[in-house]
C-alpha cells in the first residue's frame, strides 16, 4: 500500500510539471510588463515619454502584463488539464476535455450554491453591496447614497465564510479552491477516463459508448463534487489558514524547516506536492488587492504585487517560500561542481569538467539543479541530506532574515533573479542574494572538496571501476539502482528486442496501441524499423503505411502491448542498443503446443456469417491476405449475425467487440475479425452476445453487427476467419466457395500427427 501511494504521488508530481513548465514564459511576460508599466518605476527613471500612458511601448508592456496575468489567474484550470493528462493511462485528450468540462461545472455549481445559501466572505460581500448600490441608483430606488445601508458581514441573514474564501474565476464568483480544486477535478477526470474509455452501451444509445461516455460521466460526478466542495472546502480553508499561521508564527525556524523539506523531497519527486500549497493556497498567506479581491498563495500574491507595483520588503512574508533558492542554485551548487572537478582524477578531468560546467550553468541560469544534485545523492546520500539540504534550509532562512523580496516562476536562476529582483528595484534587497551567494559558493566548495577527498567519494571523474563511464546521474539512475537493490526483477528481453526493432524509444511517435492481432503505432523514421528482429520476437510480419506501423502478433498481442508499455516506463528502455546485441537471438512466443487432441482428427467449421466466401488472399488487408496470422477464409457478409463456427470456448473478446478469438473443442485456435480497421469504430456497430471464457455451441450467436454502419465507416466489411498457431502437420482445406449460409460447413482442419 505504501509503495502504491508513493507511486501515485510521484505520478501526480510529474503531472504538475506540465503547467509549471509554462510559468517561466508567463512570468517573463508579467515580470517585464509589470515592471515597465509600473508608474513608480516610470517616474523614477523619467521614462514617461517612452513608457507613459498612451505610448506604443507602454501599451506593449500592458499587453505583456495582461498576458502573464491570464496564466496565473487560471492556473487551477491548467492544473486540472495537466493532472488529467498525466494520470490518464489511455485517451489522454479525452481526459483533458473531461477535466475542462468538470472544472467549469464544479465552479458553476459552487457559484449557484453561494447564491442559494446567501453565502459571503468580506470581499464578496463588498462587491455585492456595491452592486446593490449601483442597481438602486440605476432604477431610482436610491436617490441619496448616504441613505444606502450595506449588509454587514455579521448580518444574521447571510452565511459568513472565512476571509478570502471566494474568488472571481471564469465569470463565476466561486469558492477559492486554488490549484487543489483543479487537481481534484483532474484526478476525477483521469479516473473516469481510465475506467470508462471503452464502455459499451446498449444499441439504442451506443453513440455515447467508448470515449464519448467519459465527459458525460465526468459532468454528473463533478456536479455532485461541486455540492460537496461547497460544504467541505470552507473547513479545508480554515485548516490551511491555521497551518499558514503556524508557519508564520514560527518565523525563521519555520522558513528553515520549509527549505529543508523542499530539498529533501527532490529525490522522490514529491517536492511539487509539498511546495505548491504554500505557493498557491492560503497556507502561503492571503492578500486583499487594491480592487478589493481576496487572493491566496505566496506566488499568486507576489505576482499581484508586481502588477500593482507594490513589491518591497513587506513582500518578504510571501517570498520567504521562494527567495531561498537563489543563493544555493546560482552560487552554492556551482561551488560544489568546482569541488567535484578539482577532485577528479587527472586523466578524467577534461571529461568531468565539460559535464560539470554544463550542469553548473544550467543551475545558475535556469535553476535546473537535477544533474548536480542527483550526482551526489547517488554516490553519497549523507552529503545530500546532511550538508546540501541543511545549507538549503539556511539559505531560505537567511533570505527571510535579510528581507529579500524576490519571487520566481519556476526555479531560482539568474533569469528569475533579474526579472523579479533587479528589475523590481533595490527595495527588493536583491543584492543580498549576491552577498550571501558568494559566501555560499566558498562554503559549498570547501565542504564538498573536503568530504569528497576525506571519504573518497566516487563523484564524476573519480569512478573506481576501470573504464567506468564519466557521467552525471539523473532520477532514472536512482530509480534503476533502487529497482536493482529491491526488486530483483529481470529485464524483459522480449520487450527490449521489440523496442529495438521499432527503432528505439526515440523513434516512437505517440502511444502504443493494439487491436486483437497487431500492435499499432506511429514511428518517426520507418527506415529504423528492423522487421527481422521483430520476427524473432514472435511477430509474423509488419505492415507499414507511411509512418503508421502495424506489427502482427496474433491474439496474444494484448499481453505483448502491456509488457511493452511497462518496459517503456523502465530506465532500460533508454538503453536497448546495449541490452540487445547484434548477434543475440530472441525467442518469441511461437509455441503451437495448444492442441488438446494429440491423435489424428478432422474438425469441420461452418461459416461464421452468411455471405460470399473467398480465399483469404482476397482480404483487403495485407496481414490477412499474406497469411501472416495463418490460413483461412474471408466472407463478404450479407447478414448481421456472427455465429460460432464450432463448439469451443471464447478465449478473447476484444473490448470494441469487432473481433473474437476462439478455441475449438480439439484445441484449434481461430480468429473471427469483423471488418477491416473496425477497431477505429470504438465498438459502435457491434453488440456482443457472449463473454470471455464462455463455452459456446456451434451456430450460437456471438455478435450482432450493424452492417450498413460498418460499410459506411470502415475500410471494408470483410470477415476473415483465420486459423492461428497451427502446427506444420495440420492442414486447412476450404470446402466451398461463393455464397454460403450459416449452417454450411466451409472449412475442414485435419491433424495428420499420429497420437
Amino acid at each position: 500500500m505504501k509503495d502504491r501511494i508513493f507511486g501515485v504521488l510521484t505520478r501526480i508530481g510529474r503531472s504538475f510539471m506540465l503547467p509549471i513548465a509554462v510559468l517561466p514564459i508567463a512570468g517573463l511576460f508579467l515580470g517585464v510588463g509589470g515592471s515597465f508599466s509600473n508608474e513608480t518605476m516610470i517616474s523614477l527613471y523619467h521614462l514617461e515619454a517612452i513608457l507613459g500612458p498612451g505610448t506604443i511601448l507602454g501599451n506593449i508592456m500592458l499587453l505583456l502584463n495582461d498576458a502573464g496575468s491570464a496564466v496565473f489567474n487560471n492556473l487551477a484550470l491548467l492544473f486540472a488539464i495537466a493532472v488529467a493528462i498525466g494520470m490518464s493511462n489511455r485517451e489522454k485528450a479525452t481526459g483533458a476535455l473531461a477535466a475542462v468540462l468538470g472544472f467549469l461545472i464544479m465552479n458553476a455549481v459552487i457559484a449557484r450554491f453561494l447564491v442559494i445559501t446567501n453565502s459571503f466572505d468580506t470581499a464578496s460581500l463588498t462587491t455585492y453591496n456595491n452592486n446593490l448600490l449601483l442597481a438602486g441608483i440605476a432604477d431610482g430606488s436610491i436617490t441619496n447614497v448616504d441613505d444606502f445601508v450595506p449588509i454587514a458581514i455579521n448580518d444574521p441573514s447571510i452565511h459568513q465564510l472565512p476571509q478570502g474564501s471566494t474568488t472571481s474565476l471564469l465569470g463565476y464568483t466561486t469558492l477559492s479552491t486554488g490549484v487543489f480544486g483543479g487537481i481534484i477535478v483532474g484526478l476525477l477526470a483521469a479516473y473516469v477516463t481510465n475506467k470508462f474509455y471503452n464502455l459499451q452501451l446498449p444499441p439504442v444509445i451506443s453513440f455515447f459508448s467508448g470515449t464519448r461516455s467519459v465527459p458525460i460521466i465526468t459532468a454528473f460526478l463533478t456536479l455532485i463534487l461541486g455540492v460537496i466542495m461547497f460544504y467541505v472546502w470552507p473547513f479545508v480553508q480554515m485548516g490551511m489558514s491555521f497551518l499558514g499561521s503556524l508557519v508564520d508564527a514560527t518565523g525563521l525556524i519555520g522558513t528553515f524547516i520549509y527549505g529543508y523539506i523542499e530539498r529533501a523531497l527532490i529525490p522522490f519527486g514529491l517536492h511539487h506536492v509539498f511546495y505548491l500549497p504554500f505557493w498557491q493556497t492560503a497556507i502561503g498567506g492571503t492578500y486583499t488587492t487594491t480592487d478589493g479581491r481576496e487572493i491566496a498563495g505566496a506566488q499568486t500574491i507576489y505576482f499581484e504585487l508586481i502588477r500593482e507595483g507594490q513589491v518591497d520588503m513587506n513582500a518578504t512574508q510571501y517570498t520567504r517560500f521562494m527567495a531561498g533558492k537563489f543563493p544555493f542554485m546560482i552560487f552554492g551548487l556551482p561551488g560544489a561542481a568546482l569541488a567535484m572537478y578539482q577532485t577528479a582524477y587527472e586523466e578524467k578531468k577534461d571529461i568531468a569538467g565539460g559535464l560539470l560546467l554544463s550542469a553548473a550553468l544550467a543551475a545558475m541560469l535556469t535553476g535546473i539543479t537535477e544533474p548536480i544534485e542527483f550526482t551526489f545523492i547517488f554516490v553519497a546520500p549523507a552529503l545530500y541530506y546532511g550538508v546540501h539540504c541543511v545549507l538549503a534550509g539556511l539559505s531560505f532562512m537567511l533570505m527571510h532574515l535579510f528581507n529579500v523580496a524576490v519571487g520566481m516562476t519556476f526555479s531560482g536562476g539568474i533569469i528569475d533573479l533579474t526579472l523579479f529582483g533587479v528589475l523590481q528595484g533595490f527595495q527588493t534587497n536583491w543584492y543580498m542574494v549576491i552577498v550571501v551567494g558568494v559566501v555560499y559558493f566558498f562554503i559549498y566548495w570547501f565542504l564538498f572538496r573536503w568530504i569528497i577527498i576525506h571519504f573518497d567519494l566516487a563523484t564524476p571523474g573519480r569512478e573506481k571501476e576501470e573504464g567506468a563511464e564519466v557521467k552525471l546521474y539523473t532520477r532514472a539512475d536512482v530509480n534503476a539502482a533502487k529497482a536493482g537493490d529491491n526488486s530483483g526483477k529481470p529485464i524483459d528481453m522480449k520487450s527490449a528486442a521489440i523496442l529495438k526493432g521499432l527503432g528505439g524509444k526515440d523513434n516512437l511517435d505517440g502511444d502504443v496501441d493494439c487491436c486483437i492481432t497487431r500492435l499499432r503505432l506511429m514511428v518517426k523514421d520507418p527506415a529504423k524499423v528492423d522487421e527481422d528482429l521483430l520476427k524473432q520476437t514472435g511477430a509474423v510480419g509488419t505492415v507499414l503505411n507511411g509512418k503508421g506501423l502495424q506489427v502482427i502478433y496474433g491474439p496474444t498481442v494484448p499481453s505483448v502491448k502491456n509488457a511493452l508499455e511497462e518496459f517503456l516506463e523502465t530506465p532500460e528502455a533508454d538503453h536497448v542498443d546495449e541490452i540487445i546485441g547484434a548477434g543475440d537471438e530472441i525467442v518469441g512466443d511461437k509455441t503451437t503446443d495448444n492442441i488438446v487432441n494429440d491423435g489424428p482428427f478432422t474438425e469441420y467449421f461452418q461459416a461464421p456469417i452468411a455471405g460470399k466466401l473467398e480465399d483469404v488472399s482476397k482480404t483487403p488487408d495485407d496481414a490477412f491476405a499474406k497469411k501472416m496470422l495463418g490460413d483461412g477464409i474471408v466472407i463478404f457478409p450479407t447478414d448481421n449475425k456472427v455465429c460460432a463456427p464450432c463448439d469451443g470456448t471464447i478465449e478473447v473478446l476484444f473490448p470494441t467487440h469487432h473481433a473474437i478469438g476462439m478455441k475449438s473443442s480439439n484445441g484449434v485456435e481461430l480468429l473471427i475479425h469483423v471488418g477491416i480497421d473496425t477497431v477505429n469504430l470504438n465498438g459502435k456497430g457491434f453488440t456482443a452476445k457472449v463473454e470471455e471464457k464462455q463455452e459456446v455451441k456451434r451456430g450460437q450467436e456471438l455478435l450482432e453487427i450493424d452492417l450498413d454502419y460498418i460499410r459506411k465507416n470502415a475500410k471494408s466489411d470483410a470477415v476473415p476467419m483465420i486459423f492461428t498457431a497451427l502446427p506444420e502437420d495440420m492442414k486447412v482445406e476450404i470446402l466451398k466457395n461463393g455464397n454460403v449460409t450459416l449452417d454450411e460447413d466451409v472449412v475442414m482442419v485435419t491433424n495428420l500427427k499420429d497420437a
